[in-house]
């Protein structure tokens, strides 16, 4: 199989295992396991099995004592405040809110790259982060915005987390750049853990294992396994074959999937009102996104 096909294949799967996480993870939070808890079991399987395969395959050092600072700054930024956020937002709206408001994190890198890094806003750039930024208000609140709106505090924290999120993309390409993706993103799950552990360690205790149905042991797996572990080590894979514009394009899929399995699940319903709001939003990213070829 042709490299390029590979790296497209990786990121499509990347972005289905994402689409599916916002209807599967709703199946089990909050009846089996609250969104606390669930970050805990999250980052606590997936820093191990992402251990295991970084001392098999990968096998790189930190040689720089002054990064584990950056490391630790990456760590609650990229996997413990974002984490907590997004479960714990997800557990109060829908999954086709959640995963359509995912789709601000790329402009949200803009402003920080912009921030950060000196990289120059355009006024196509600034056109757009108001379009996304008015599409995800709408679709917040609708005609009817208010905050006493019964998913209006998660789609809050979906936002946040996304801002949050899109911040430790800037802040960590100086680490991706110096070191293996997968070595920086084994330490920022040592490091996270320690952050999540007292948040989900209550209601970890009150989990009952023996009360999971079958089906509930395998979203569990697919949320800790597949959307955690097995997305990192597939976006490495392609970071490592592709440019890091080809990688950010795929995110704008998951929304798309996300839809039709929430709705093929029948946990979701998709409205004119949210169609209009969603293509706001898609609209406001692909002018940001967008960049005139030259020859």
């Amino acid at each position: 199989m042709k490299s390029n096909l590979k790296v497209h294949l990786a990121l499509f799967m990347v972005s289905l295992i994402y689409g599916a996480t916002f209807t599967i993870a709703k199946q089990v939070m909050p009846e089996y396991v609250k969104p606390f808890a669930f970050i805990l079991l999250r980052v606590s399987v997936a820093a191990v099995c992402i251990f295991i395969f970084h001392s098999i395959f990968v096998k790189k050092k930190i040689t720089d004592r002054k990064d584990f600072l950056q490391l630790g700054i990456s760590a609650l930024f990229g996997v413990a405040f974002n984490m907590l956020l997004f479960f714990k937002g997800l557990s109060i709206t829908t999954p086709i809110n959640g995963s359509v408001l995912m789709m601000n994190t790329p402009i949200f890198v803009v402003v920080f790259a912009a921030l950060y890094l000196k990289e120059k806003i355009t006024p196509q750039k600034i056109i757009g982060i108001a379009i996304a930024a008015i599409g995800a208000i709408l679709l917040m609140g609708g005609t009817h915005f208010n905050f006493s709106n019964d998913t209006v505090w998660g789609d809050i924290m979906v936002t946040a987390n996304a801002i949050i999120y899109a911040f430790y993309l800037v802040y960590a390409k100086s680490l991706m750049q110096k070191y293996h993706p997968l070595t920086v993103t084994m330490w920022s799950f040592v490091f996270g853990w320690f952050v999540v552990l007292p948040f989900g360690a209550g209601e970890f205790m009150e989990i009952n294992f023996s009360g999971f149905p079958p089906k509930i042991w395998l979203f569990v797996a697919f949320i800790t396994i597949g959307s955690t572990f097995i997305t990192y080590v597939l976006n490495a894979y392609a970071l490592r074959k592709a440019s890091s514009s080809l990688v950010g394009t795929y995110i704008y899929l998951q929304p798309v999937l996300a839809t039709l399995i929430a709705i093929i699940s029948g946990k979701d319903m998709l409205t004119i009102e949210k169609c209009c709001y969603i293509l706001i939003i898609f609209s406001g990213v692909f002018l940001v996104s967008w960049r005139k070829n030259t020859p």
